[in-house]
């Protein structure tokens, strides 16, 4: 008499969530690059980014004439290269295009009612979310270190015929490469979390430029509470880590370095979660 067997079923539990998150995370690839403006939204940035930092340093270079003796000795000095690898003016357009760019990755899906069909094929709304959130943050990462390190590499090798460029051993030059390539999938994961709640193209770029841009500027850092709140926000965190100690002006309520550091964390952290309890919670 034969006994049939079986394969045991613990293995079958374990493989099966497994694989679909894999599915989620490559159909959330797919999806990603089936635009054909996705590549040139990139490109553009990334142009945009690194022009902006390599003009600057050129202007440092056809105007080094300007500098007196003292001047030119104290240019490594004071920090000066390193304002050069990453402006404030590149950060600003790093944040608003990478913010847009994960605004309209959720609000694209709600527009075209991709979102519902996607949604009835896979019930599960946070693994949908959760993958939607991971592959968004992993792109935009490896964009930020290539746009960073271009952005450095160009603008010193611009400085250096003037010899007044520093190398990535220099001190301070690999946080200003981190914290600049890290602001990009912190904005693109805030802006995912802002299209998540208003699902509206148009006005989660408003948003994103309200939040991430406009209210730095706005709170002030003279009172202690609103300079609490301005180093609460990415944008800032990223003007604490990208200055030098050399650079570093006096301030009413100074913060530390790994304060900036914690805030890029909380800002990805809690973007991720909004987006996945508005998709989660709110009807389609």
């Amino acid at each position: 008499m034969t006994t049939a067997t079986t394969a045991p079923a613990a293995r079958v539990a374990h493989d099966g969530p497994r694989s679909r998150f894999g599915d989620l995370l490559a159909a959330e690839w797919l999806k990603m690059w089936s635009l054909r403006s996705t590549p040139w939204m990139y490109a553009i940035t990334a142009l945009a980014v690194i022009g902006f930092n390599a003009g600057t340093a050129y202007d440092q270079y056809k105007y080094w004439y300007q500098y007196d003796e003292h001047g030119r000795e104290s240019f490594i000095a004071n920090g000066s290269p390193l304002m050069d690898a990453f402006t404030g003016n590149a950060a600003m357009v790093l944040v608003l295009a990478l913010a847009a760019i994960g605004a309209v990755s959720i609000t694209g899906e709600y527009g075209s009612g991709l979102i519902r069909t996607t949604f009835t094929a896979v019930p599960a709304r946070r693994q949908v979310m959760a993958a939607k959130a991971l592959v968004l943050a992993a792109v935009t990462t490896v964009f930020g270190a290539l746009v960073a390190l271009a952005s450095f590499a160009s603008t010193q090798a611009i400085l250096s015929a003037r010899d007044a460029s520093v190398s990535l051993d220099h001190p301070g030059a690999v946080r200003v490469v981190v914290a600049s390539a890290l602001l990009a999938p912190v904005a693109a994961l805030a802006g995912l979390a802002i299209g998540s709640v208003i699902r509206h193209t148009g006005g989660s770029v408003v948003g994103c430029v309200v939040v991430l841009l406009l209210l730095p500027m706005v709170l002030s850092d003279r009172r202690h509470l609103t300079a609490v709140l301005q180093h609460t926000l990415p944008f800032s965190a990223w003007q604490r880590l990208s200055v030098s100690g050399f650079q570093q002006a006096p301030e009413l309520y100074p913060w530390t370095a790994g304060g900036a550091w914690a805030v890029y964390a909380l800002w990805a952290l809690a973007a991720c979660a909004v987006a996945v309890v508005a998709a989660d919670r709110r009807d389609q």
